[in-house]
């Protein structure tokens, strides 16, 4: 066994404790300054679920309010999505931003084209906006989703699945959220479907990336991993830098 499936195999022996540590955050975060509670974006893919579900833990399932949020998407996540609230407890809800984003393209590019990547973007942003709508109105924080592995190379929208209020799963690598997602009862239809952010058809994380999540998370956990994953992880960790930090301010 080497360092990296040592360190999971480690994790797996402490998931109870760490998933109470997590909870205990959310509860701290949400009921310190007395706010009524969470909403979460539901992807149907599995960070979303790990969040809903610790949330769902911390504070009861009537002060969380999943989303669902498509936008031309796949079934097979409306499906993982329900799913996931049938086996939780989840106050599941549904805004469809397709509309919404017929909209706006077609404005966008009235100034200049946009690419697949730009357009699935915006189609993140706009689920953003929405998440802060129905917290808003309700004195709920918006939770994040996105994980260390995730977080580490900017593999987030900025102004979209980037911006939240508070992060539970933050310094979780991808491997270690499916052992928590098994340790919560995430269906394992969501833990074993290949991460996509669903963004446009067929897409997929490692796809986009260039490695795979158990290149970048062999990186995290002990420092090595493929020489040109690592390449390609650490320009990615570069360029992505301003997604992490707060703005510069002069």
């Amino acid at each position: 066994m080497d360092k990296f499936q040592e360190h999971l195999a480690n994790y797996q022996i402490h998931v109870k404790e760490d998933a109470e540590k997590r909870v205990q955050f959310i509860r701290e975060q949400i009921d310190g300054p007395g706010l009524g509670g969470a909403v979460v974006g539901i992807s149907g893919g599995i960070d979303s679920a790990v969040t809903a579900a610790l949330c769902v833990q911390a504070l009861g399932k009537d002060r969380v309010i999943g989303v669902w949020l498509p936008a031309y998407s796949q079934d097979v996540h409306a499906e993982d999505a329900q799913r996931l609230a049938d086996a939780i407890g989840l106050n599941l809800v549904t805004v469809d931003v397709g509309a919404a984003f017929d909209a706006i393209v077609p404005s966008i590019e009235g100034v200049l084209p946009l690419d697949a990547k730009t357009k699935g973007n915006t189609k993140a942003r706009l689920r953003m906006t929405v998440l802060y709508a129905i917290a808003n109105q309700k004195g709920y924080l918006v939770v994040d989703t996105c994980n260390r592995s995730e977080v580490y190379v900017g593999y987030m929208t900025k102004g979209g699945d980037g911006l939240a209020d508070i992060n539970p799963v933050a310094s979780l690598t991808k491997h270690e959220v499916r052992i928590l997602a098994a340790e919560l009862g995430v269906p394992t239809s969501i833990i074993t479907k290949a991460p996509s952010a669903d963004l446009w058809e067929g897409q997929t994380d490692e796809q986009e990336m260039g490695f795979t999540y158990e290149d970048l998370d062999r990186l995290l956990i002990t420092g090595e991993t493929r020489p040109e994953a690592k390449e390609r992880i650490e320009y990615l960790h570069r360029i992505s830098e301003h997604k992490r930090n707060l703005m510069p301010e002069i």
